[in-house]
């Protein structure tokens, strides 16, 4: 295959797979509008940047935690005066999420905890309370301008909560419910039922902030209604740090663009056929690159010398019956390689060739002087053009051996 067809090859290999990937790409997208995540990266009116940004500004430190929760270590994150955030997550806590997540609230290292929004309905159950979620429908906080909430809180009977939606792979878990010191309500509806409650666990002192709905805490809650005040209520003056939970919210710990790449080839049926593609082009070059047969030797080309060059000019001018051309341009070859480099020949070539017989020394040269003297008048047939090269010849290599 010639290069460029190599060349021509590859950029179309290269506009397929970028052909391929945009197609992915507009394939797994979905228009929303607007991003409806909690999470404090995002800045929409569903993100909740402006309670951590306002927390920030009120001296308190402000934490994202990125990574899983499985990797949650006290070492890092544990601090006095300590609240984790967790706040309607996308991806719902299951298994041994649900565990870390009581070890937080347990752990001489861990602190307090603030769950809102049905993806942390699981995680209540841990502490005796139910999420009740209305789909299509909103209840009304009293006692302010709050936003419409699209949930409540209840208590549950449960002593020990199971957690059964991964027993196919990582068995049934659960985790106990702690005994409960004392119980605030913080925020109630119209009809009196419970939207936002802090509990104080009995055996550890910590406390856990249940919020229906995460809305309160959203950025377009805090600009445009009374959830601001009642936000930062929640934090100020109570905890030093607050962590935000991002992991479960699409934000998770970042890698290289190769580590990515891989595990897509991994994972899609796509990269599986790239992968496929690629082994049987590393086998044709392989293949291609085997040598059958010995090895030739190649050709030894010598270059010819500036002699050779000047005695085919003269046979080529001699069979044109240049003869006293062929004797003078041989002549004045030999002149030009004999002056220094950059001076150009000037004058007759008979005073020259006068003037070079007084320079040489040895009677080679002398004769061969004598020589080009003789031929360099007119009238000379090839028999004399041959005589002049050689005469040339000699003369060089009797200067220049």
């Amino acid at each position: 295959m010639r290069p460029r067809t190599e060349a021509l090859a590859g950029l179309a290999m290269l506009g397929m797979l970028v052909a391929m990937a945009g197609a992915l790409g507009q394939r797994d997208r979905r228009d929303t509008g607007e991003n409806p995540l909690a999470s404090s990266f995002v800045t929409g009116p569903a993100g909740t940047s402006g309670l951590a940004q306002a927390l920030g500004r009120l001296g308190l430190e402000v934490r994202r935690q990125r990574g899983t929760l499985r990797h949650f270590r006290a070492d890092t994150a544990a601090a006095p005066a300590t609240a984790l955030l967790v706040l309607d997550p996308l991806a719902p806590m299951a298994g041994a999420e649900l565990e870390q997540l009581v070890g937080w609230s347990e752990g001489p290292a861990g602190g307090d905890l603030v769950l809102a929004g049905p993806g942390a309905a699981r995680v209540m159950r841990c502490f005796g309370a139910a999420l009740d979620w209305r789909d299509g429908d909103s209840v009304t906080v009293a006692g302010g301008r709050f936003p419409p909430l699209g949930g409540v809180l209840a208590s549950t009977s449960e002593g020990f909560v199971t957690d059964s939606s991964r027993a196919a792979d990582a068995g049934t878990t659960g985790c106990t419910v702690p005994p409960m010191a004392r119980a605030e309500t913080l925020l109630t509806t119209i009809s009196g039922r419970v939207a936002a409650l802090r509990l104080t666990r009995d055996d550890t002192g910590r406390s856990v902030v249940l919020l229906a709905d995460a809305g309160l805490l959203r950025n377009r809650a805090l600009r445009d209604t009374d959830a601001g005040p009642f936000a930062l209520g929640l934090f100020v003056g109570r905890y030093d740090r607050v962590i935000f939970e991002e992991s479960h919210q699409g934000y998770g710990e970042g890698g290289s663009l190769l580590a990515a790449l891989l595990g897509w080839s991994r994972r899609s049926p796509f990269g599986w056929g790239l992968w496929q593609l690629a082994l049987v082009g590393l086998l044709a070059l392989l293949a291609g690159a085997v040598r059958f047969g010995p090895i030739r030797s190649t050709l030894v080309r010598r270059r010819r010398s500036p002699l050779e060059h000047v005695r085919a000019l003269a046979t080529a001018l001699a069979a044109a019956r240049g003869h006293d051309v062929a004797i003078g341009l041989t002549i004045e070859g030999l002149r030009r390689r004999l002056l220094p480099a950059g001076q150009r020949p000037t004058g007759d070539r008979g005073a020259w060739l006068a003037q070079l017989a007084q320079h040489v020394r040895t009677a080679r040269a002398r004769d061969a002087v004598r020589t080009l003297q003789t031929l360099n008048r007119p009238g000379h047939d090839t028999d004399q053009v041959r005589r002049a090269a050689n005469a040339v010849e000699d003369v060089w290599e009797e200067l220049r051996p």
